[in-house]
């Protein structure tokens, strides 16, 4: 089938359009505050039918964070669509599959249409999946509704991100992000480290101080892990360039430590946290060929009067693939500040891994655990960086073009495309090799020491926030200095 056939369906869609005029720093803020607004306010309700007390469960804080959901209310989907539907496409556009030219104004924006159809769509399956399996109902008779809310809710998610990129400061994606991390951050400080220090000054006599100092022990790592990134988003390599149209005029082309942002650990963690979400329909299976899903995913059941837990991932392939699920201030490992039972539990712990073709299950250590987590996650961002890299034109030769179009190369050598890539192709493969490998690094210490927000939650925030803080000093500078808006276009 054509992708031109698509066409008459892609017209349904709706689209947002972009302003007639550019928007000054001010209307931005404006349009970012109103869309904040409209998703807290989504994040605030509870779907109709849904058990509430099931809202504040952590067994799905890696699912809240990465996908800036919360499970139960009518963000419940989050941006999973937006992301999965981007990963899929792209794959297909880089496998030759899908072929559109998105230098060509109608083609990219007939990707972008199909992109957006993706996400709808993914937006019902995981709605339905959702309902099925993680969200406790006050009723059966509220499937059907709940999963009609959960897609809706989804697809206006889905709007509000398009209006972000065309209207605001950032992306949706990211503002939705940094907000919830920044939700889970002060929300855990105030209801649950506080608590836990004002009980050790009261239980714990001799020690009570140490004890509530410890007790912030997942908020100071938290900062720690924050200034840590922050300063490797700030590193830089610059490679000296020349105009050559002007004698004299010169300038430096940046090339960021971490080339391709926190994409990598992003695109990462949604894949390998989307198969524990796809696969949980088959937590309950036990016909034929059973012991082949339990060596992907095992489920346990962990239901409670209070309506919590259900069906949680607690073995298997996939399971060595997520994040450490036992934080330092989680209740069922001994509560906040309790890293010595932590890390008893890290070493003595073990796990299921269910040979595919049946029989006694194999106990895999929880350390080890930690290491295959490693290892894959590491592996996923060096896939995903350098697979990010060729697909959105930052790859050597398409930086080098680009360089060429607006005249300028690098010094000593000649004014030809190739000598440019050939000089980047010094720098730049390594750079998204290392910068991949950095941000993995950082998101598994963050979830090996417990820190608040979630690991994966706190490095997404740092980069967010120096992406904005570069934009808006930028935009800053261009509405100050009219005259470099113009040489810049």
């Amino acid at each position: 089938m054509k992708i031109e056939s698509l066409d008459g369906l892609l017209k349904l869609i709706p689209s947002i359009k972009k302003p007639l005029h550019p928007l000054s720093f001010k209307d931005k803020l404006k349009w970012t505050a109103i869309i904040v607004g409209i998703y807290f306010t989504l994040f605030s309700i509870p779907a109709f039918g849904v058990n509430a007390s099931a809202l504040n469960s952590s067994i799905y804080q890696v699912i809240n964070i990465i996908f800036a959901a919360r499970i139960g209310t009518l963000v419940t989907v989050g941006i999973g669509p937006i992301v999965l539907s981007s990963i899929i496409l792209q794959m297909l556009q880089g496998t030759g599959a899908l072929n559109i030219d998105l230098n060509n104004p109608d083609q990219k924006s007939r990707f972008q249409s199909i992109q957006k159809l993706a996400a709808m769509i993914i937006a019902i399956i995981e709605a339905t999946i959702f309902t099925s399996t993680t969200i406790s109902l006050t009723s059966p008779g509220f499937f059907l509704p709940v999963v009609a809310q959960l897609a809706f809710s989804a697809i206006i998610i889905i709007y509000l991100d398009e209006i972000m990129v065309k209207y605001g400061i950032t992306s949706g994606i990211n503002l939705f992000i940094a907000g919830g991390v920044a939700y889970a951050i002060v929300g855990g400080t105030f209801s649950i480290l506080i608590p836990e220090a004002q009980n050790a000054i009261v239980t714990a006599g001799a020690t009570a101080i140490p004890q509530a100092i410890l007790a912030f022990g997942p908020l100071f790592f938290a900062i720690i892990i924050f200034l840590i990134s922050i300063y490797v988003l700030d590193m830089k390599l610059e490679l000296p360039l020349v105009f050559s149209q002007f004698r004299g005029v010169g300038g430096r082309l940046p090339l960021p430590f971490l080339y391709v942002s926190v994409l990598p650990v992003i695109l990462a963690t949604s894949l390998t946290v989307s198969l524990g979400v796809w696969l949980r329909v088959s937590a309950t299976y036990t016909g034929s060929g059973a012991s082949l899903v339990h060596f992907f995913a095992y489920y346990t059941n962990q239901s409670t009067s209070a309506g919590t837990g259900g069906e949680v991932l607690s073995g298997g392939l996939v399971y060595l693939m997520q994040p450490l699920s036992f934080l330092p201030y989680s209740t069922k490992y001994g509560g906040v500040g309790g890293y010595s039972n932590y890390f008893y539990i890290l070493a003595t712990q073990t796990s299921p891994l269910y040979p595919p073709w049946g029989g006694a299950p194999l106990l895999i250590p929880e350390w080890i655990h930690f290491i295959i987590y490693l290892l894959i996650l590491v592996g996923l961002c060096v896939i995903f960086g350098k697979f990010w890299v060729e697909m959105t034109g930052q790859s050597p030769k398409h930086v080098a073009g680009q360089l060429q179009e607006v005249g300028w190369q690098i010094p000593g050598f000649r004014r030809d495309p190739r000598m440019i890539e050939s000089v980047l192709q010094k720098y730049l493969p390594t750079i998204t090799v290392l910068g991949s490998i950095a941000v993995g690094l950082l998101a598994a210490l963050a979830s090996l020491t417990g820190a608040m927000g979630n690991g994966m939650g706190i490095l997404l925030t740092a980069g967010i926030m120096y992406g904005i803080y570069q934009q808006l000093k930028s935009e800053n500078m261009i509405e100050s200095y009219p005259a470099l808006d113009r040489i810049l276009s």
